[in-house]
């Protein structure tokens, strides 16, 4: 399946009240690929990706979908092909966890808000790719952190859009749960074509599971591209001012990390 919804930032200004957070910011999203932003915290990665979602509208420049201003496109049409996992994300009191993800349904359903087969379906295969099955009747509020947080990644694919945004997909879960989701996004994106562009904190992660690399410093973006061109020693010390070593993974080859740190052992 060949999806080329295509998604860009050009000369992007974005700021909260008198703080600018990134300035003339050029970034084009290549569509069908998994992109990763990382950074330092408050390099500006979670405030690139809400712009890319709309929830935050430029000072100057534009978000382009499809070559259309983001804030031109029509909601429902824009919920259709664009979803959002943000961070930390709220679920109302005592809401079930079929009937959350039952909401990435929405912007399927006409004006009547019919529910048919084709939403059962798409409920249930995202609750089973995540795991969640059994905690269909559970109310979210009662779950574990982990938990919840498959439970809003299960709503996100239930959405069924083309391009998905993620911030910081694997917060809360332990390690396992982290290669379980990141394997799901994977398996995603190669099954649908999906294009898939997320922040995380984990660079050896991030490089192992992303077709591209955005890594961003001083309000814009430092160094994108494939993570075995870009990452080396001189990007993670100028990007995250540390020193390191830059090894071959040894189940993927891609590149990892190995901190130097003050206390290491020879």
């Amino acid at each position: 399946m060949t999806i080329d919804h295509r998604l860009a930032a050009e000369g992007l200004r974005l700021g909260y009240d008198d703080r600018v957070i990134l300035d003339g910011l050029d970034l084009e999203i290549e569509p069908g690929r998994i992109t990763s932003i990382v950074g330092a915290n408050g390099s500006g990665k979670s405030t690139l990706l809400r712009a890319f979602a709309r929830l935050l509208k430029p000072r100057s420049g534009s978000v382009l979908l499809d070559g259309t201003e983001i804030h031109r496109r029509p909601s429902k049409e824009l919920a259709r092909l664009l979803g959002l996992l943000p961070q930390s994300p709220i679920a109302p009191e005592g809401i079930t966890v079929s009937d959350l993800v039952g909401r990435g349904r929405h912007p399927h359903q006409g004006a009547l808000a019919r529910w048919s087969a084709a939403d059962t379906e798409a409920v249930a295969e995202a609750l089973d790719a995540t795991g969640t099955t059994e905690l269909a009747d559970r109310a979210v509020d009662e779950l574990s952190g982990g938990q919840r947080q498959r439970v809003w990644i299960a709503m996100a694919l239930a959405q069924q859009t083309d391009i998905l945004l993620l911030d910081e997909p694997t917060t809360f879960l332990d390690v396992a749960h982290q290669i379980e989701v990141l394997d799901l996004l994977a398996d995603l994106n190669r099954r649908r074509g999906t294009t898939i562009v997320m922040v995380l904190h984990d660079l050896g992660l991030a490089a192992r599971y992303s077709d591209l690399l955005v890594a961003m410093s001083d309000g814009g973006v430092h160094a994108a591209g494939a993570p075995a061109e870009i990452v080396t020693p001189d990007l993670v010390r100028e990007v995250f001012g540390l020193e390191s070593h830059v090894l071959a993974d040894p189940v993927s080859g891609a590149p990892i990390v190995s901190p130097i740190g003050r206390h290491h052992v020879r």
